[in-house]
């Protein structure tokens, strides 16, 4: 399997699918019965401190807490410490979602995912995936970049990000993450979003998201194979504008406008 192909079985940011699905919901575009099962697939999901609730309940009793809001109301952001857009002000929320990397903001609430990493009795280890509610009182969300301009600087980024590390010859010291980068720059699925989504959307959403394994295995393995801090710090830097330009896509797709 190919690096790339390889990153794109890893676990993805669970917010993207999660707001991508509740999103078309609200558009009436497809059943509740259907949304536990696809945002969670085969992981358990919780929700905690959902109102009206005193416990941690099913992913499904959680999501009915969405079912007053517009779509456009429902937003995706992956914020990073330095970029908070798309969050409100300093508190609980803000400070989840940084931690996390991920949220679902709207305008009365935020939902964090919270990976929580458990052991059986009998020494098996396995995870539970937490949503966690957080009220935003009257957030409402900055301007974001459309979809079109989104990829045009994820396609600018990546095609800068490869020359340079052709420089490096990261090829020599790290072929996997050069050989994923490389075959990046070919069209990816487009299966990957519910209806709803146009063609670019769901375009650039399918090529965000192996780009984000591929990056976050670059970061977990770091500094891999670098020859020296230098030369580890010279890929960091290179990669740097990338990893930002990839996160905004994904914002971009998830939150880019549904039709019927």
């Amino acid at each position: 399997m190919s690096p790339a192909a390889d990153a794109a079985t890893r676990t993805a940011r669970r917010s993207t699918r999660f707001v991508a699905w509740v999103r078309a919901w609200r558009a009436g575009l497809v059943p509740f019965d259907e949304l536990a099962d696809e945002i969670a697939g085969d992981e358990e999901h919780l929700v905690a401190d959902a109102p009206g609730t005193w416990t941690d309940v099913p992913l499904g009793q959680g999501l009915p807490l969405f079912a007053k809001l517009h779509p456009d109301d429902i937003r995706l952001v992956l914020p990073v410490p330095g970029d908070p857009r798309g969050l409100p002000g300093p508190g609980p929320l803000t400070g989840a979602a940084l931690l996390a990397g991920e949220a679902i903001i709207t305008p009365g609430f935020g939902v964090v995912p919270e990976v929580r990493r458990h052991t059986s009795g009998s020494g098996v280890e396995f995870e539970t995936l937490l949503w966690r509610v957080l009220p935003a009182p009257e957030h409402r969300p900055v301007f974001q970049m459309g979809a079109a301009e989104a990829e045009a600087q994820l396609t600018a980024a990546l095609g800068e990000a490869t020359t340079r590390l052709t420089k490096l010859d990261v090829a020599q010291w790290k072929p996997e993450l050069a050989g994923a980068l490389q075959a990046l720059r070919r069209p990816e699925s487009t299966a990957t979003l519910p209806p709803g989504f146009d063609p670019r959307a769901r375009r650039l959403f399918a090529r965000a998201s192996v780009l984000d394994q591929v990056l976050a295995l670059a970061e977990t393995n770091a500094p891999g194979g670098a020859v020296n801090g230098y030369e580890a710090q010279q890929r960091d830097e290179a990669l740097r504008p990338l990893t930002a330009a990839c996160r905004q896509a994904l914002v971009a797709a998830c939150n880019s406008p549904l039709r019927p």
